[in-house]
């Protein structure tokens, strides 16, 4: 697995970053309103988006804990050129629910959030926020691999160009779909959507089609942003489990 940044490996090493200090929290406030409108997010390959504003075109959402750490990642341009970069024209944001476990309704639907704006893409500004006001806040040059922290260091963010991480076959995919396509009769598919009913040495070449290829994402590149959270600002109470979604915004 290809790293996505430094910062996202073991739950954030190397000094604190100062922040910019506490002058944007109003503003903060005033962005939950404005983000009641989101954009659709959008797969590698396929968004109708992608040749006007890649930035704002997401590719996959990472959630994962280390510690008492919430590492968030969120993937946008893909296959990204290296002539994009971070600027004001997106807005994006982390959506956060803390629950009491996989398939638990949240309790009062309370959802944290944080909110990323940038001005360019040495110059970043990042809430932390819930119904009660802003938790956290980090404002600075986010570019460097160990990123920038808040004053309260229970913030840290990074963003920048990062070799894709998803991986996929494209070329065993392809060969593995024509080969079910070549079938004169394939069975219907099972629940889940797949072919059922296959011979057991049908069935196996197309595993093993599937499974020859190479990462058709190995040599792509991102525009990622890596966030690092306390879960203390996420999990209250009982609530050990975090449901995560992304959402980009053009023009806010």
């Amino acid at each position: 697995m290809k790293k996505l940044a430094s910062l996202g490996e073991s739950g954030g090493s190397g000094g604190l970053g100062r922040s910019g200090g506490w002058a944007g929290l109003g503003a903060a406030l005033a962005l939950v309103a404005v983000l009641a409108a989101r954009g659709h997010a959008a797969d590698h390959v396929n968004s109708p988006s992608l040749a006007t504003n890649p930035m704002a075109d997401l590719t996959d959402v990472y959630a994962w804990m280390t510690g008492a750490t919430l590492n968030l990642v969120m993937d946008l341009s893909p296959g990204d050129d290296g002539t994009h970069s971070f600027g004001p024209a997106v807005t994006y944001v982390f959506h956060l629910t803390s629950k009491a476990g996989l398939g638990v309704a949240a309790a009062g639907g309370t959802e944290t959030r944080v909110i990323v704006r940038f001005d360019s893409g040495t110059s970043v500004k990042a809430w932390v926020t819930d119904a009660t006001g802003t938790k956290d806040y980090a404002a600075g040059d986010p570019s460097a691999t160990t990123g920038i922290a808040s004053t309260r260091g229970q913030l840290r963010i990074f963003a920048g160009r990062r070799s894709d991480p998803f991986f996929f076959n494209a070329t065993g995919f392809g060969a593995g779909v024509a080969a079910i396509n070549a079938i004169p009769a394939v069975p219907p598919p099972d629940g889940a959507g797949c072919p059922s009913g296959l011979a057991a040495g049908t069935a196996l070449g197309i595993r093993n089609q599937l499974a020859a290829g190479a990462d058709g994402f190995a040599t792509g590149n991102v525009m990622a942003i890596v966030v690092q959270l306390d879960r203390s600002l996420v999990n209250t109470g009982a609530n050990t489990t975090v449901a995560v979604w992304g959402s980009s915004h053009a023009g806010t």
